[in-house]
This record gives structure tokens, sequence and C-alpha cells, in this order.
């Protein structure tokens, strides 16, 4: 039984994340046709994985355990972070949201995943970040997403 649980522990830390196993480097990743730029940790989100609505790109670790959507797309509406965020469809019970008159951020749990979206409102567009990244890694992914969405930013 005890060397069970050794095993068990083991195959806990075994599990423990990229994130936290090598420094991460960073890099700011710009969308030049929107000003849009945010500090990116190229060292985790090693892969390209296509184009979002509007300008911008997607990358995911080489796993496919993580992703991340930089994008920027017109305000067609000018809508105020509260409205866009309203008319978006949004899973029904999210844990954590901020809105002011400048951005809103908001994350929860779908499946086995947490996400994270920022939006920042600049002018007549809406310059965002959406990471997805696996709710047991929660922790160790919490610098990191900070870091993402307090650089986040437009000219």
């Amino acid at each position: 039984m005890r060397a069970t649980a050794w095993a068990m522990a083991f195959a806990c830390a075994a599990l423990a994340s990229a994130v936290s196993a090598q420094p991460v480097r960073w890099t700011t990743y710009s969308i030049p046709q929107t000003g849009t730029s945010v500090d990116f940790p190229s060292s985790i989100f090693t892969e390209e994985a296509g184009q979002p609505d509007g300008y911008g790109q997607r990358f995911r670790t080489a796993d496919g355990r993580a992703d991340i959507t930089i994008q920027s797309a017109p305000n067609i509406a000018n809508d105020s972070p509260a409205a866009f965020l309203a008319k978006k469809h949004q899973p029904p019970r999210i844990q954590y949201k901020r809105v002011t008159p400048r951005f809103f951020a908001v994350s929860s749990y779908k499946g086995d995943k947490v996400w994270y979206n920022r939006c920042n409102f600049a002018g007549r567009l809406v310059h965002c970040v959406l990471i997805n990244y696996p709710a047991n890694e929660e922790h160790d992914w919490d610098d990191v997403v900070t870091r993402i969405s307090l650089s986040l930013r437009s000219k």
C-alpha cells in the first residue's frame, strides 16, 4: 500500500507542468495591422495553430494540452466591454469576471480545462488574448497567465 502511495506521488510529480519545469522564454508578439502586442511565452507555445477571426495567431503547446489566441478584431458596434461581453456566449458559470470601461477579463472551467479571456478596447478595435490550459495545472499557470494578461496593449 505504501509503495502505491509513493508511486502515485511520483506520478503526480512527473506530471508537473512544463510551465514550471524549465525557464520560460518570453518574446513580444505583435499584430502589425492593429498595433496589438503582448508578452508571449514562446518556449511554452511552440506551434502555430491557425489564424483567428480578424487579425492575429493561435499557438499551442507541442503536446496540444494548452493553447493561446492573440487577436484583434473590429468593434463594429462600438460596444463597451460590458456590452461586448454580454453579447458573447460564455459558459454560465464564470468563476472570475472583471469589467472596466477599457477591458474585461473572464475565466472559468470547461471540462478539464481552464479558459481565460482578456480583451482591451481601444478606438474601434478589440484586442484580445484567450488562453486554455489543463485545470490540474492551474497553479503552475498562474504567473504565466498574469504576465500575459497584464502585458496586452495596443498603440
